[in-house]
Parts: structure tokens; C-alpha cells; sequence
């Protein structure tokens, strides 16, 4: 979950960076199409195209076209906070439907998880605009994607689930991104392919993570990317960084400390 971190608030940089030039259908797809080249040498030396069978396809459709349709609504809302509140319906959804017993201590991160984002971000009072909606509905729809990718780590290798993510996902941007595309720039493709590496190998990351707890353990370490975003607007443009950003950060890090306290591992399955 650290690299999946690190690696998505690269993303969220390099992402800033981009938008301000391409169409998010256009990014969505180049970086589907580069990071399943991205992704190709490592297929090749865990078996080629052949281990990448399956015997789940409906769900790996459903999880992507799920997952595809949230960033979509992601981009385009721009309500961050209200993004972040995936990891509470990724962990209702894993109680529900995986299992997953929530304890005091995954509770305790969620709900420190949320007010420590509230104290950072913020949000206005008021009536609730078009955007917001769309914003929380990308999040049930990223908390459904984390789930059903937690249900698949059951039966299907890492590797072959963010294949098909890709495979995916590629083929469901193909059209809209011919209809808004337009050549980018030498400055714009640098970051395209920053965010082709880093959006791949995040989500390999979170996978694996998958492998060796709970979605309810390692999900709520999540909101730790809001802290670590506003730091990085701070170093890199120069936005403010206050008293209150530091509270909500360590109110998250408490909440995740407390859920991380005496969680067995569990083992990995062979050849995950």
C-alpha cells in the first residue's frame, strides 16, 4: 500500500499537469494502451498470453467497466473529498459480501479516516451541486471495483488481474478517445507516459496488498492520500498548508496505526 501511495500521488501531479491539455477520455486510454505495454514483459516471463486465462471473465468485465466509469466521474466532478470517502464503502461492501469481519480497530480507521479528510479539505455547507453527486457515486463505484478486485486476488493471479484492467478498459475508451483526440504535445506525452507507469503499477500494488490482508485493513490507509497530496501542492505549487492539514493528517495516521495494531499476515497464495 506504500507504493500504491507513492505511486498515486505521482499520478495525481502528473494528472494536473495533463488535463490541462488533453480530454480525460484521451488520457484514460493512452494510459490503458502504454501501461499494457508497460505491463507486457512481465506477462511474458510469468507464462505469456496463456497464464493470463481466466475463469472469471464476467467479473473482470464488470469490475473494470465499474472501475472505468468511476474514474470517468472522478475526472470530471473534481470533488476530491468526496472521492476519498471509497475506502467506507469499499470496507461496507467487503463486511457484506467477502466476509471480512470489521473489528473496532478498522472502524476506528475509517471513521478517523473521514474527519481527519473533513478537517483538511474542508468542504462548503450548502446545497449539494450536480458535481458532488457525481463525485460520490465514483467513489461507490471505486469501492465496488476494490472489492470485487479483493474477490478475485481469490482465484486469479495479480498479474492477470490488472492484464485484463487494461485490456479492459482499452478497448471501452477506444471510441470516445478517437472522437476528442488531438496530438499531444512533447511535454504532455512525458507526463502520459508517467501516468501509464504509475497508474499500472499502483493498482499491481493494491492487488498485492490484497494478497496479504483484508480490503477493511489495507484500504483505509487511503485517505492518508489526501494529507500527502496537500504536502505536494505546498512543495510543488506553492498552495497553502495550514494547522488543520496537519490535524486531519494525523488523525488519519492514528486511525490506521490502530487498525494495523495486531493484524496477523496472512499468506500469500502460491504463484499470486
Amino acid at each position: 500500500m506504500a507504493g500504491w501511495l507513492a505511486l498515486m500521488l505521482i499520478v495525481a501531479i502528473a494528472g494536473r499537469e495533463t488535463t490541462r491539455e488533453l480530454n480525460v477520455f484521451q488520457i484514460m486510454e493512452v494510459r490503458s494502451t502504454l501501461g499494457l505495454l508497460m505491463l507486457y514483459p512481465l506477462v511474458r516471463l510469468n507464462g505469456g498470453l496463456a497464464a493470463m486465462r481466466t475463469s472469471r471473465p464476467l467479473q473482470h468485465v464488470g469490475r473494470n467497466l465499474i472501475h472505468y466509469a468511476a474514474q470517468l466521474g472522478w475526472f470530471f466532478a473534481l470533488v476530491v473529498s468526496i472521492e476519498f470517502t471509497m475506502p467506507i464503502w469499499t470496507a461496507i461492501l467487503a463486511a457484506s459480501f467477502l466476509g471480512e469481519r470489521l473489528t473496532v480497530g478498522k472502524i476506528a480507521a475509517v471513521v478517523l479516516g473521514v474527519v481527519g479528510v473533513i478537517v483538511i479539505v474542508r468542504p462548503a455547507t450548502g446545497e449539494i451541486n450536480p458535481g458532488q453527486l457525481i463525485a460520490l457515486g465514483a467513489a461507490v463505484g471505486f469501492g465496488i471495483s476494490v472489492a470485487m478486485m479483493k474477490s478475485l486476488t481469490r482465484t486469479e493471479k495479480t498479474l492477470a488481474i490488472i492484464f485484463w484492467m487494461l485490456v479492459i478498459q482499452s478497448v471501452a475508451g477506444f471510441l470516445p478517445s478517437l472522437y476528442v483526440w488531438r496530438w499531444p504535445t512533447a511535454y504532455a506525452w512525458s507526463w502520459l507516459v508517467v501516468i501509464a507507469f504509475c497508474g499500472t503499477f499502483s493498482h499491481y500494488c493494491m492487488a498485492r496488498a490484497m494478497l496479504y490482508a483484508d480490503a477493511t485493513v489495507v484500504l483505509p490507509m487511503d485517505f492518508l492520500r489526501v494529507p500527502l497530496t496537500a504536502a505536494a501542492g505546498w512543495l510543488i505549487y506553492s498552495e497553502r498548508l495550514d494547522t488543520l492539514t496537519v490535524l486531519g493528517a494525523a488523525l488519519i495516521l492514528t486511525g490506521n496505526l490502530l487498525n494495523l495494531r495486531g493484524v496477523p499476515r496472512l499468506p500469500a497464495r502460491a504463484g499470486a
